[in-house]
């Protein structure tokens, strides 16, 4: 547990189901792309601010603890989540997935 009560990295990852449905019919290669992206936000201790390694900008720049977008695959794909902050069981959860 960090200094603010809340449990630290790697977070729990859920998604809305037509996100969980997307991701699941893309080509193998793009959903380890999208994978391997996710793996820096789940682990940061911030997720809406990861590192330079994945872009993630607020959705609405008026809100910025609201949804993010996190680019992937040289910013083929994206994926819209927020970050549910609560003492227990912290988690991100996926909105919406797209790629091109």
């Amino acid at each position: 547990m960090s200094d603010d009560g809340l449990m630290g990295p790697p977070w729990q990852i859920d998604y809305v189901e037509a996100a969980r449905a997307y991701r699941d019919s893309l080509p193998a290669e793009v959903r380890d792309r999208f994978r391997e992206s996710l793996i820096d936000i789940l682990t940061a201790k911030d997720p809406y601010r990861p590192g330079e390694h994945v872009p993630v900008e607020p959705a609405r720049s008026t809100r910025f603890r609201g949804p993010h977008v996190l680019f992937f695959d040289s910013s083929r794909g994206w994926a819209r989540f927020v970050f549910i902050r609560r003492t227990a069981d912290p988690q991100i959860v996926v909105e919406e997935l797209f790629w091109q």
